[in-house]
């Protein structure tokens, strides 16, 4: 396994492509007997429509019939996997709440499953899925896999964050002045910018400079724009 691995990872880390990154991810899955896999990324903003890159090798006509149905906002993975970093299979029980999209998605040949999502200190989410046709993952074969699996999904995750972050989330590149963070993580706590100086001891209008400078940097319309953005970014900490 720790040769497998790497081995993968210099193939993994090497690729400047996302589409690159995804076939040899793709080939990853197949060696540990996967016929599909399939990777979504989302990042932390905008908070109220996060960017977003999706990469799969589902049959063609699955890919259309998911979209046509508007399947991603009743996903019971998606759902799952925004709720916890911890492996899961497809079940009965997992999509009972979808229990059409779980039927047809057997129909088009997709009938067992695994997922396990990631998420970075800077709030950048991405969740794999690996599928096949046939043969249930018997307890054996999660217990021999699941290791080399969760591997596959955290580096797949670094990988792809590497090639996709300044395109989808450019604030990322943002860097904050020590005084900068300091005067917003007193602003997060609710102070006025006259609390804040009285408790750093400067003038007020040394502290509206520093949180016109943060908000420019993170193209923030508000210090209160500005303050979830850099906290978001784990900014802050």
């Amino acid at each position: 396994m720790k040769a497998w691995q790497e081995e993968q990872i210099q193939s993994l880390l090497t690729y400047d492509s996302a589409a690159d990154l995804f076939q040899c991810v793709t080939e990853s899955a197949r060696e540990l007997g996967f016929d599909y896999c399939a990777y979504g990324i989302r990042m932390p903003l905008p908070i109220s429509a996060p960017r977003t890159e999706m990469f799969n090798n589902y049959p063609a006509d699955w890919q259309t019939h998911y979209q046509a149905q508007s399947y991603l906002a009743v996903d019971p993975t998606v759902a799952q996997g925004g709720r916890s970093t911890m492996p899961f299979v497809w079940s009965d029980e997992l999509f009972a709440p979808a229990r059409d999209m779980w039927e047809d998605a057997r129909a088009y040949g997709l009938e067992y499953g695994w997922v396990q999502s990631c998420r970075d200190t800077r709030g950048i989410s991405g969740m794999l899925t690996l599928a096949r046709a046939r043969e249930g993952l018997s307890a054996s074969e999660l217990v021999a896999k699941t290791p080399a699996m969760s591997w596959l999904a955290q580096t797949a995750h670094f990988g792809m964050a590497r090639c996709l972050t300044s395109k989808l989330l450019p604030e990322a590149e943002v860097m904050l002045s020590n005084r900068e963070i300091e005067i917003l993580r007193w602003t997060a706590e609710g102070k006025t910018s006259s609390e804040v100086a009285d408790i750093l001891r400067i003038a007020e209008r040394t502290v509206n400079f520093h949180i016109n400078n943060a908000m420019v940097k993170l193209n923030a319309n508000n210090k209160t724009a500005a303050v979830i953005r850099a906290s978001v970014l784990g900014l802050l900490y």
